[in-house]
């Protein structure tokens, strides 16, 4: 059952970085995205709620090029990149952070850095940008000769999420940042994102850790079996009592 809208906010937000207009996903004849509209301002931070099967999963492969609308436009800075590959919305500014990480577990974390930089030239930059993922994840620099697939979940998140910040992205999509993870490494990784945010880049993170999310976002959505069901900041979504009720669980005790 569709939830009640909460209270818009659309007016107040930043200009558009990256904006789905009435966009429909299928996969053969399974109709998975339908009609969805989101809109991440420059410089926020914007969370998907959803359960299984929602359609989270399909927004990210979405942006990404991995598969492409039957109808609809998806635009980043302004332009139209329905068509582009995914390696040229890598360089455009866009970098994944996909689900369960998908490290080159026989790789050092210092070569799977390196493979987030694959589409740059700029050798000082890239250096400099090493020393920035240094300063954000220090665990990481104590890592760099250690074969990937031997870290701990939280490390190899560590890890993901600074090869993707090597591609210098104005945009970081986020596919479950929180899965696997201990609450302890849950809480430092979003402590991270939001770190990463106010060094100036825009995040669209799916997440089904709903209280996670919304504690830190400026903006959300819910999508409920391909569609936009509720929006709103991300406080009003904190307080509509059907958000509680069905994704945030006890917070209200807690």
């Amino acid at each position: 059952m569709p939830i009640s809208d909460a209270p818009q906010t659309q007016s107040q937000r930043r200009p558009p970085l990256l904006e789905f207009n009435d966009v429909n996903t299928y996969y053969g004849e399974l109709h998975v995205l339908k009609g969805v509209n989101y809109r991440v301002g420059d410089g926020e931070i914007v969370c998907l709620l959803g359960g299984n099967a929602s359609g989270k999963s399909t927004t990210m492969k979405t942006i990404l090029g991995i598969v492409r609308p039957k109808s609809g436009v998806v635009t980043y800075a302004g332009k139209p990149i329905d068509r582009l590959p995914t390696a040229e919305r890598v360089r455009r500014g866009i970098a994944p952070v996909p689900e369960a990480r998908r490290l080159f577990p026989r790789m050092t974390v210092l070569e799977n850095l390196e493979m987030g930089a694959f589409t740059r030239t700029d050798t000082d930059e890239i250096e400099a940008d090493k020393e920035r993922v240094f300063g954000l994840f220090p665990r990481v620099k104590e890592r760099l000769t250690q074969l990937a697939g031997t870290l701990s979940g939280g490390e190899q998140q560590m890890v993901a999420m600074g090869r993707a910040l090597m591609a210098r992205p104005k945009l970081l999509c986020m596919d479950e940042p929180s899965m696997g993870l201990s609450p302890a490494f849950v809480e430092q990784v979003f402590d991270i994102i939001q770190a990463i945010n106010k060094q100036g880049t825009s995040i669209f993170m799916v997440e089904q850790n709903a209280n996670m999310a919304l504690s830190i976002a400026d903006y959300g959505y819910v999508l409920q079996t391909g569609e936009v069901v509720l929006q709103g900041s991300a406080q009003s979504l904190r307080d509509n009592e059907m958000v509680q009720q069905a994704y945030l669980g006890e917070m209200k005790a807690q």
